[in-house]
């Protein structure tokens, strides 16, 4: 049986994917996939040799046959999101696909095309395989692809046996989020001890219980601020979730990207020995 891991975080910057690209080189066997499509950067760490390239199709949007078009405009005044003008062009960046323009077009000109919206890819890392991810600016069903990345990481783990999937999930709680947490067997959330930190934490903590998966907490920069930090481990303990790694701030993580290496790659330090005692209390979560 695969086991899924999927390392998420409330906010932005907490260092999730710093963590999530750790835990990839210390699994022994494992899929790694960057679901954080709208921001994909694990492939700048693990420097990826990509052997698939997958076209992503999301929303279909509106075309118009210029040959069968009479010019009426009421395409345009029916249009609620401004995305057809005067002159009956379509602005594909304004275009919801919401089929209203094909459904009032009296000459039957407009249809609903397919867009190609990004690609995702699967790549050979010096830590095993991965699925990764590139949206299209201004793209839409950012879900859809991160069902598609778990998707095809699922389809090679099975089919290489390797047992656990190591996904770098997005930051927030919106659908992406949701895409990529959905049936796993659990959620390392990554916070820091900021109100907002601590804010987002309870969040997305909802949205995961919500979904009935287990939750595992890691303070990252616990010592900046150690009254919220102690605040975070009782609100964990009030709630019954485990605080499995309680990180320092540390520039360790800074030097390693900029070198091109996960910090455990980089460097035998402290901060690097407490990511791995923190893999081993993932680990075992994971085996209950």
């Amino acid at each position: 049986m695969v086991k899924q891991l999927t390392v998420i975080s409330g906010k932005g910057g907490t260092g999730k994917t710093t963590i999530a690209a750790s835990f990839a080189a210390l699994a022994e066997n494992a899929v790694i996939a960057d679901c954080d499509v709208d921001a994909a950067d694990m492939h700048l760490i693990l420097h990826p040799d990509i052997f698939e390239i997958h076209d992503f199709y999301g929303l279909k949007i509106a075309n118009i046959n210029r040959n069968m078009c009479n010019g009426c405009g009421i395409c345009a005044t029916s249009c609620r999101f401004g995305a057809i003008g005067r002159d009956c062009i379509i602005d594909v960046y304004k275009c919801e696909g919401c089929s209203v323009c094909e459904y009032v077009c009296p000459e039957s000109a407009i249809r609903m095309v397919e867009k190609k919206a990004g690609e995702y890819y699967c790549s050979y890392t010096r830590f095993g395989p991965m699925v990764h991810a590139k949206l299209g600016i201004g793209e839409e069903a950012s879900g859809k692809l991160v069902s598609n990345v778990r998707r095809r990481a699922t389809e090679l783990a099975l089919e290489r046996g390797m047992d656990m999937i190591v996904i770098d999930g997005p930051p927030g709680t919106g659908c992406t989020v949701i895409a990529a947490i959905t049936g796993t067997d659990l959620v390392l959330v990554v916070t820091e001890p900021t109100i907002s930190g601590i804010h987002d934490l309870e969040r997305v903590v909802q949205v995961a219980q919500h979904f009935r998966i287990p939750v595992a907490v890691c303070i990252n920069k616990c010592d900046i601020n150690k009254e919220l930090s102690q605040d975070i481990c009782n609100y964990c303990e009030n709630r019954g979730l485990n605080v499995v790694g309680l990180l320092p701030y540390d520039k360790s993580p800074v030097s390693a990207m900029m070198d091109g290496k996960t910090v455990v790659e980089y460097s035998g330090d402290a901060f690097s020995l407490q990511i791995k005692a923190m893999w081993s209390e993932v680990s075992n979560l994971l085996l209950k």
